[in-house]
């Protein structure tokens, strides 16, 4: 990672959240094994009711905006590549009214990953025009709801 770490804490919450409870922090790809870390929590949500599942999606991104923002500020780096709370969120979103198989969790994981890397319009825009907690959450919001249209259209 070409942008320092040492900023963070793992002893400070809103780090330890914003870094995907540490995830964040791999050498390389942490966005990737930052949604990696997001499937067990998943797997934890999943046997929710809809209406609880989707409340602590909304929450998780509201919340998120202050801590990606936070996490970010203290680092001195605007959305910082080991800030991987808005994938856990994205990876969520995708995963929204899926059944629990490993082929939808395959498939959900790779379809945001590719529109979280390769941002696609909107996401570009977002990502490009937003800033802040803010901006670090909503491309990725934005991702993980492309990709659940997609889930949508292949499995059901």
């Amino acid at each position: 990672m070409a942008t320092s770490t040492a900023n963070f804490r793992l002893s400070n919450p809103i780090h330890f959240l914003a870094l995907g409870f540490g995830s964040g922090l791999a050498p390389k790809a942490p966005g990737t094994f930052g949604t990696l870390a997001a499937i067990p929590l998943f797997l934890l949500l999943a046997p929710l009711d809809n209406m609880i599942y989707l409340t602590l999606i909304i929450l998780m991104s509201v919340t998120g905006v202050y801590i990606c923002g936070k996490a970010a500020k203290d680092a001195g780096v605007h959305d910082h590549g080991a800030i991987v709370w808005d994938e856990f969120v994205g990876l969520l979103i995708t995963m929204f009214l899926m059944p629990v198989t490993w082929q939808t969790i395959l498939v959900g994981f790779a379809l945001f990953r590719f529109f979280d890397i390769l941002k696609p319009w909107p996401i570009s825009y977002l990502d490009k025009n937003c800033h802040g907690g803010l901006g670090i959450m909503l491309d990725d919001i934005v991702a993980g709801i492309a990709a659940w249209v997609c889930m949508m259209l292949i499995f059901y």
